[in-house]
């Protein structure tokens, strides 16, 4: 008859680490991981070693020390910056993941401390952090002074791809003509898109407009990645007319400010407009079109495994969500 001792059970079920790998743990630094993945964030090791306020020699040292470490190059140097080697793509991956997991279990462990303390990482569009960020994130703060948010503006697939990668926690975009790629989404709020046009337009006095109609005019709009944009060109080509796009810019108020000097019409969410007031003698007109009513979300990888701060948050923001047939009754 064999018998298994607590010790054999024991290493079944919590297998012993190899030597060479509790050897390649032993030479991986932390610190060195944090100012690799910032180095790669900013494409320099001179802006990254000013952000994380460390001699620019020492964060090139670091990198070295860790090439070293792993015994293959990471980045490729050359004089506008860097860039990563296929190795360094795959360092950068498992780099993110584990710092990731070290801020859930410090989130985690906080809660045993004096209050939950710690940050959290937000990729937004415009359109959340122009309408309903400011005051969302200003009351979160309130009530809870120890977490601190790093807020970043971008387009909707580039919010995913953070999120994806775990460059931020949480993301908040328009998720209409985007794939998950497997993150998960809740819903946060609505808006719906107006067009908005000099109040001597010819359009001002419409109660009401299809974008199809819309077309015939030159239209000032965002960035050609943002998701208004992409919206405008679908409609454009299902209806069977060009999109006379003239002038592209990369915020609300300076799209305003173009459509106010007579230079074309444009498209805004209707808070973003209501809360411009003070750019320019504007009219807004809503649209027919069943595209104009959009969804903002909440995007993350895994909102159950997401540290206690971020959880926090996420909760925070979905009081606000009411679905669109509500908001409008």
């Amino acid at each position: 008859m064999l018998l298994t001792s607590q010790n054999e059970k024991t290493e079944k079920v919590f297998p012993a680490m190899k030597n060479s790998e509790r050897s390649f743990a032993r030479r991986i630094d932390l610190t060195s991981l944090q100012l690799f993945v910032a180095v790669c964030e900013l494409g320099s090791i001179g802006r990254a070693a000013e952000r994380e306020y460390i001699a620019a020699s020492a964060v090139s040292k670091r990198l070295s020390d860790l090439e070293a470490a792993v015994d293959t190059a990471l980045l490729y140097r050359h004089s506008r910056g860097v860039t990563l080697t296929p190795a360094g793509e795959s360092l950068l991956h498992h780099a993110r993941n584990v710092l990731y997991g070290l801020e859930r279990m410090q989130g985690e462990l906080s809660e045993y401390a004096d209050g939950v303390r710690g940050h959290v990482r937000v990729h937004a569009t415009i359109s959340a952090i122009v309408q309903f960020l400011p005051e969302d994130l200003g009351a979160f703060s309130k009530e809870h002074p120890q977490i601190k948010i790093d807020l970043q503006e971008h387009l909707s697939a580039d919010v995913l791809q953070a999120v994806q990668e775990g460059t931020a926690h949480i993301g908040i975009c328009n998720m209409r003509r985007a794939h998950t790629n497997g993150l998960q989404t809740r819903p946060y709020r609505t808006d719906k898109l107006v067009l908005v046009v000099p109040q001597d337009h010819i359009l001002a006095q419409r109660e009401a407009i299809g974008f199809e109609e819309v077309l015939e005019w030159d239209i000032v709009g965002l960035h050609g990645g943002s998701s208004i944009s992409l919206a405008m060109r679908g409609a454009a080509a299902r209806s069977g007319h060009p999109l006379h796009q003239r002038i592209q810019v990369t915020s609300l108020d300076a799209m305003c400010r173009m459509i106010d000097n007579g230079l074309g019409v444009g498209l805004i969410p209707d808070r973003a407009f209501e809360l411009m007031h003070g750019v320019g003698n504007l009219k807004s007109v809503p649209l027919t079109d069943s595209w104009a009513q959009r969804t903002l979300s909440l995007v993350a990888r895994d909102f159950d495994a997401l540290p206690v701060t971020s959880r926090l948050l996420v909760e925070h923001l979905g009081k606000g969500w009411v679905p669109a047939a509500k908001a409008a009754a």
